[in-house]
């Protein structure tokens, strides 16, 4: 998508119709003539303002507030209008309508008005995304890591790192100036190396931070174990609706069934596993091996088979207490439960949710996958910096490194990476 400076964008930017009040934004050099066209004249900037709104044909199309924000200094970087209308969906309509009839006004394409703060300056491309992540956040935690980076707290974070890199760079091009006239130890003090790594451990720990992902589709829980042991009917108990079919038959679950929930404000992503064991049946092996395969994505695994051949961070669980012959939970187990009683389920329904919350903090900035590869190079790149003793090739280091921050911003191909971006966003957006 190539936005025209010289075009005016309007969009529908509240939310679905009908609704008591519903918010028509415009974007562009016609913005003005816009409210004049509609309203006969222009609001005192910043100002709501109550006015009649009229068709081409002098018809009355609703009665209300405007907003005025002439460029540079509003959301969009360029003159911008908001038309607060009653929300019935004829009256929207109407007005679309009329401003649609302004010469050189058109409809705006999904992102297209955040696309323009950020050609303008007024949002930078991590901000845009953090915007992205805080219109689909559904849970508290995404709703504070999301507006953490909009408001600019990756970009705060990399202009830092960017300083401390910059005087890095400054002192070895300092040596390499006057090295001619130092001995070859003194070129890469033991000063510059610890500054060096220091930085670099930085970078790594905000890599190593809970990603973005977790907080957006959930805490992934997968339930584990041996056929027959209660898992399907563990996901059912812990989903409240039937997500997987429950039977005393062995081997029912040949595939991994999810189930998105949310469990004191959290969102998880539970899991159903194929029971695991050795089958020389086709169908089960592959089902088998998908299991594994979950287990090994997982952020927590419900183990319900044999204490002793569960891994050390798994939570080993011993099912179908209310079976005669299983009401004594062995050691082991971290608890016994009965998924078809209830009993227990609160104590794994807690342990469950301290796990997730503790894996998923928002102290800190919780980094999109794009970003975590682009400063995980960055952080290889300071490391290669490290262990190099020739200042020139140190130094080349650096640049790459200055290079992975820039690419964060938006990478080399900006258009592709903002085309990406942006379809995520509604029209209003």
């Amino acid at each position: 998508m190539s936005a025209d400076a010289g075009e005016t964008i309007f969009a529908l930017s509240s939310g679905a119709l009908p609704a008591a009040i519903a918010i028509l934004r415009v974007s562009g050099p016609a913005a003005g003539g816009v409210l004049r066209a509609l309203a006969g004249r222009l609001p005192e900037p910043r100002r709501a303002t109550l006015a009649s709104l009229r068709d081409r044909d002098g018809a009355l199309l609703d009665r209300a507030l405007l907003l005025w924000f002439p460029g540079p200094g509003s959301a969009t970087g360029e003159d911008l209008a908001e038309l607060h209308v009653h929300g019935g969906k004829a009256v929207v309509r109407a007005v679309l309508a009329a401003i649609g009839g302004v010469r050189g006004c058109r409809m705006a394409e999904p992102g297209e008005f955040t696309r323009r703060a950020l050609r303008n300056g007024r949002l930078d491309f991590t901000g845009a995304e953090g915007l992205a992540d805080l219109l689909a956040a559904e849970t508290e935690q995404a709703r504070r890591a999301a507006l953490l980076m909009a408001e600019g707290g990756l970009s705060r974070r990399i202009h830092g790192w960017r300083e401390r890199l910059l005087a890095l760079t400054a002192e070895i091009e300092a040596a390499l100036e006057f090295g001619e006239a130092l001995e070859e130890e003194e070129l890469l003090p033991e000063a510059f190396g610890a500054a060096l790594n220091d930085l670099r451990a930085d970078i790594a720990a905000a890599v190593q931070a809970p990603p973005a992902e977790r907080l957006r589709d959930g805490f992934r829980v997968v339930i584990a174990g041996p056929p027959n042991s209660g898992k399907s009917t563990l996901i059912n108990a812990l989903a409240e609706r039937n997500v997987a079919i429950a039977t005393p038959v062995a081997g029912t679950t040949r595939d991994a069934l999810e189930a998105p929930v949310m469990l004191g404000g959290t969102a998880l992503l539970l899991t159903d596993t194929a029971g695991l064991r050795e089958s020389d049946d086709a169908v089960e092996a592959i089902g088998i091996d998908r299991a594994r395969a979950a287990i090994a994505a997982a952020d927590l695994v419900i183990w319900l088979g044999a204490a002793e051949v569960a891994a050390q961070d798994w939570l080993s669980v011993h099912s179908r207490n209310d079976l005669a012959e299983r009401r004594i939970t062995p050691p082991g187990y971290a608890l016994g439960i009965s998924a078809m009683t209830g009993e227990g389920l609160d104590d794994l329904r807690a342990r469950i949710l301290t796990a997730a919350r503790s894996a998923s903090t928002t102290d800190d900035l919780a980094l999109n996958q794009r970003q975590r590869l682009l400063l995980a190079e960055a952080a290889t790149a300071l490391s290669d910096a490290a262990t190099q003793h020739d200042p020139v090739l140190c130094a080349e280091q650096l640049r790459t490194t200055c290079g992975y921050f820039d690419a964060v911003a938006g990478g080399t191909d900006v258009e592709a990476v903002l085309d990406g971006l942006f379809a995520r966003f509604c029209l209003g957006k």
